[in-house]
Formats: C-alpha cells, structure tokens, sequence
C-alpha cells in the first residue's frame, strides 16, 4: 500500500489545466462585459440629453471658463446629461477651443452641435436674468458682476459680503465650509474664494444680495463635501485647501496643467522655498495688472508669497474644480520653477539655473 497522499500527476495536470480555461473563460467574460459597458457609456456621451426637447435654454460663458466650468454649466442647465463625460468628449474629439459669449442651447443637440456652437463664439455680456461668475474671481470682481445685474452699487453689494453679520451667518449655516478662519487678523475680505463659479439667477433684480451669495457658498460647500475625506487625509484644513486652490487657480493658464502647477508649490514648501507667485503681489497691491514688476515685490503684505513662506492667510480668489483636484492630487515631480512664455506655454525646471536658462529663452529674448 502506498503512503503517497498526493493524486497521481496526470490527474493534478487535468484539473490544473481546467482551473486555467476556467479563469481564462471568467477572464473573457468580465472583458467582454466591460468593453460592453465602455461602449455603452461612451455612445451615451455621443448622445442628447434629451433628444425630443423643444427647450430653449440662455447659456453664458465667461472669459476664462475652463472645459470643466463650461460642462458643468452644461449639465446644470440640463443641456448635457453628464458634465465629466462630456468634457472627456470634447477632449477626446481634439477640442476645448470655445469663445466666451451668450448662446441659446437645447437638450436636443448632440454634443458635436454643442461643441460647434461654443466655437462660433458671440457677444460678451450678462443673460437676462442670471449673473455668470468665472473661475478666478475675486470678490471685488463678483461684487461688480452682482451689481451689474442687480439695483445695487458694487460698493453696496461688497459691504454686505463684509458685513460681520452675514459672515457669521454663513459660519452657522455652513459649519463645515467656513469657519473662523475666515475671520483672521489677517484676512482682507473673510468670503474671499467662498463664493463658487458658476451661473446664478437673479430674475429679480430686487433679490437680496445676502440670499444671491448663499446660493453661491452653498454651492462651494457642495462641492467642497465631495472632496471632505481627501481634504481630511491631507491634513489641510478646509480654510487651507481653498487657499491652495486659488492659488493654482490664478496661476493657471489655458495651457498650463495645474497638477503641476501644484506640484512645484508642493515641493517648494518641502524644502521651506518661498512659493513666490505674481498673482498673490498683485493682491497683495489690490491692483490688477498684466505684468509684475521687480519694484511691486517689495509690497509689505502677509499676502505677499515673494516675502513669506507658506500658504497665503486665505484665498485671492475663487476656484474651479480642476484647481481643487489638483491640489488633493498632484503629479508628482521635482520641479521648484515655472515660467510661462508671452504664447502661453509654460515651462517646468528642477534648479535655478535652468529656469533662468528657459527665461533667457522665452521671455528676455522676446521682450
């Protein structure tokens, strides 16, 4: 009698061989499900929202809207079913070349007539009715676009946006949004960068402002909750990843790849580099302009990112979805500098003497 416990080989080589054709089998199935699924989600993103509507719906879209404002504007106002599948269209397609201006759009379009329509371009100006606000707006630029639609002075509509009161307001209406952070000793307007971009209604021009901007931190603490448990696992406070993402925002150009844009903002704090970015001097001055100068660095302001390291107190301005994201998830590198070039590309370096090489290059020889 034989003491061998294991079955004789032929028979471990039949079961291993239909153990493979099993898994190869389940292996075709779930491919073949999932090439399925691809196709069908991908044939929805080709399609109407609603292919019999008869609606007509006013769509603005400001200067300097991303593809991710525009599709989200899209899908809230019903003109395309899903906002991320439609960007993901537009970019398979090679476009994203769309004109700021007025259109009249309608669930029935596909989005190859939407993408034609946001090409052409119209007249830049308010829709009846309804205020647009762009990615990047500071509150002294929303107080405007909130007076132009409304029976207010931008002087009024920032005065209440100030106002301790409705600050606090907004503090118990929104816990987990704002917080006191927003009422630092440092914080220039303590609703800077809460208040979302996107398109509001203001039918009535005779509606508070109070309830025109709760409509507008609602809807950043909507979006804001999406991203709770990664803002959470960062270590930031809600405060600070609002901070951060406007800061990419105002870097961030039709070309630049805010990732790593965050990346290099990342990496300079690692090694306790001053973030050094324009666009916290100009607020640091309280000033729009197209060029800094070396004299505008020298503003004393704990905003001012060439002088302190760090975060800045709070945002300068409003941010967009692709910003947020790339906060909570950059690309990983080791660039320390930037540049962008007068066409636009910008320009990524791991030491000085490289950046100043790409500057020589692109910026002081074409001044």
């Amino acid at each position: 009698m034989s003491n061998n416990v294991f079955p004789p080989a032929s028979g471990r080589k039949r079961r291993l061989k239909r153990a493979i054709l099993i898994v190869f089998f389940l292996f075709l199935l779930l491919a073949a499900a999932g090439a399925a699924g691809a196709y069908y989600i991908w044939q929805s993103a080709s399609e109407p929202a609603d292919a019999g509507s008869k609606e007509e719906v006013g769509i603005s879209i400001p200067l300097g809207s991303s593809l991710s404002f525009i599709s989200q504007t899209l899908e809230d106002n019903g003109i395309v079913k899903n906002a991320t599948l439609f960007k993901y269209y537009v970019k398979y397609k090679g476009e994203g070349d769309f004109q700021a201006g007025e259109y009249v759009l309608s669930p029935s379009m596909t989005p190859d007539a939407i993408m034609a329509s946001l090409k052409e371009g119209k007249v830049i100006g308010s829709l009846d009715g309804a205020i647009a606000i762009p990615e990047g707006y500071q509150l002294t630029q929303i107080a405007e676009i909130i007076a132009s639609e409304t029976d207010r002075t931008a002087e009024e509509v920032l005065a209440v946006l100030n106002d301790k009161a409705f600050v606090e307001k907004m503090m118990a209406d929104h816990p987990a949004l704002v917080t006191k952070a927003v009422l630092g000793e440092n914080i220039r307007y303590p609703l800077e960068g809460y208040l979302y971009p996107a398109t509001y209604d203001v039918v009535d021009t005779q509606k508070p402002v109070e309830e025109i901007a709760e409509e507008m931190i609602a809807k950043t603490d909507e979006i804001v909750q999406r991203y709770s448990e990664q803002i959470k696992a960062s270590g930031m406070t809600v405060h600070e990843f609002l901070t951060f993402s406007s800061l990419v925002e105002e870097e961030a150009t039709g070309k630049t790849d805010r990732k790593k844009i965050a990346s290099v903002f990342y990496n300079r704090m690692k090694v306790n580099m001053p973030l050094q970015t324009d666009p916290t001097v100009l607020y640091a001055h309280g000033e729009h302009k197209d060029r800094v100068l070396y004299a505008d660095l020298k503003v004393d302001s704990p905003y001012n990112t060439y002088q302190v390291k760090g975060l800045t107190p709070g945002p300068i301005g409003n941010s967009g979805i692709d910003s947020m994201e790339a906060v909570l998830a950059p690309e990983r590198t080791e660039f320390l500098y930037f540049l962008a070039s007068p066409a636009g590309d910008v320009y990524y370096s791991k030491t000085l003497d490289e950046h100043n090489k790409l500057k020589a290059k692109y910026i002081t020889n074409n001044q």
